[in-house]
């Protein structure tokens, strides 16, 4: 864990951060000294997420954004909104997602388009328009994707996910070498199976699914959203200095195993 005051002096943008990882991620970088911007769709949410954080960071500086990523005009609104109040923006996590487990042959075109528009097309714009505002005012900067295992191994029911985020993935690499010569770093994060997440939560609700999502991680457990925060600081500080075009794994080694730890089990 980093200490109090790491990222003092710099503003961070987290979208997506209303909620699990999103809101752990933001906290975290407001205890470490940053101004934090939370955005996504709903006020309420980040209404709670705002008052949540300054109750557990003393002296916290938070600010929010309704903002829908797939809108670029949008996006481009909110860069100047926080540029014009905090000055420009030199941390940005890429946190917003969509997804839903579907059958490919069942997935309809919009289904399609909704989680590739929030994923892939909203990271892009979000990126570009406050990587612009870096590379204008001549600031170094770290830009965090957080996107998933399957990223690279495919999973089956998420389809439009998985393509979404192997997109991700390869504009975090392309980046990281396009923007490198203007100080700055692109890198990604790929939790495994996390807890109190979103369509996770729903998910590890049944014991059951959460139990045998359990027994594939070797480590024996769900990750939290806290260890996610942690590597995400860790990208954003000047700890990282010479980290770039990095996809960080956390998943408790789960996508490695691949069933060996079924076969154990069988064969006695």
């Amino acid at each position: 864990m980093l200490a109090p005051g790491t990222l003092e002096g710099r503003t961070a943008v987290v979208t997506g951060g209303g909620t699990g990882m999103g809101l752990a991620i933001a906290t975290e970088f407001a205890r470490l000294g940053a101004k934090v911007v939370i955005a996504s769709r709903k006020a309420e949410v980040l209404e709670q997420a705002t008052a949540q954080i300054r109750a557990q960071v003393e002296g916290a500086s938070v600010a929010y954004h309704v903002l829908d990523v797939r809108d670029p005009d949008a996006v481009e609104r909110v860069a100047d909104q926080v540029q014009e109040r905090f000055g420009p923006a030199t941390i940005l996590v890429n946190n917003a997602a969509g997804n839903f487990v579907v059958p490919a042959a069942q997935l309809s075109p919009n289904g399609w388009r909704t989680v590739v528009d929030i994923v892939l097309n909203g990271t892009f714009y979000c990126t570009k328009a406050f990587g612009q505002r870096m590379m204008a005012a001549d600031r170094k900067g770290s830009i965090i994707n957080l996107i998933a295992t399957y990223a690279w191994t495919g999973g089956p029911g998420t389809v439009h996910s998985a393509a979404a985020k192997a997109g991700v993935l390869a504009m975090t690499q392309t980046l990281a070498v396009e923007w490198a010569a203007f100080g700055i770093r692109v890198n990604a994060i790929a939790p495994g199976p996390i807890e109190r997440t979103g369509g996770a939560e729903r998910l590890f609700g049944v014991p059951e699914v959460a139990e045998a999502v359990r027994r594939d991680v070797p480590l024996g457990r769900l990750g939290t959203p806290e260890e996610i925060a942690w590597a995400a600081s860790y990208l954003a500080s000047d700890f990282s200095s010479y980290v770039n075009g990095a996809c960080l794994t956390i998943d408790g080694g789960a996508w490695l195993n691949k069933g060996f730890l079924k076969y154990l089990e069988s064969a006695g």
